[in-house]
């Protein structure tokens, strides 16, 4: 698996939370109360995995691609501002449940909107990404490229959609599959 489908097999995984924490929007505007603990598992994934291991991944690529199309340089850029704006999001997300859980008072409304902003962002980012910044990476990469990056980015072990789920997010994985076999 090249490294550009190993970052879009992570886009497909992302979305299907994106896609869960979506329904968990639409549940609290009509009145319903979430499951704080799942929603939170879903934001530590997003702020351990992604924030931690996928963008910085994504950012060494785009910095080896640096310079060598106007149009792409200005998306690369862009995009790596975006990744440090993901990671301050998912942190006061992570922040807004934790306050949650510990009996904070926040109201539900306003809880929504900070939930809902986030999936926003985070799905924009990967259309982004995926509609823009990797046909060009795409366009302008040779087979020396990937082999080069391939040999300097070894893939991390995904703890949710890898060959190992941790136990963590065992909850989680449960949710995904319920959620999956109902669509």
């Amino acid at each position: 698996m090249t490294i550009i489908a190993e970052l879009h097999q992570d886009h497909i995984n992302l979305d299907k939370l994106l896609v869960l924490l979506r329904s968990k929007v639409e549940k609290m505007k009509e009145g319903e109360h979430p499951n704080f603990n799942l929603i939170g598992d879903v934001v530590s994934y997003i702020s351990g995995y992604a924030d931690g291991f996928h963008h910085p991944r994504e950012d060494k690529i785009y910095e080896y691609f640096m310079g060598r199309d106007s149009k792409l340089d200005t998306l690369l850029s862009n995009c790596e501002k975006e990744h440090a704006d993901l990671r301050q999001s998912s942190t006061s997300l992570q922040e807004a449940i934790d306050g949650v859980l510990h009996d904070a008072v926040i109201p539900m409304e306003e809880f929504a909107e900070l939930l809902e902003d986030f999936v926003l962002r985070q799905t924009n980012h990967l259309n982004l990404e995926e509609g823009d910044i990797f046909p060009k990476i795409n366009a302008v990469a040779g087979a020396k490229d990937w082999d080069y990056l391939a040999e300097q980015l070894p893939k991390p072990e995904d703890p949710l959609f890898g060959a190992r789920l941790a136990q963590e997010f065992t909850d989680l994985y449960k949710e995904l599959i319920i959620d999956m076999n109902a669509a």
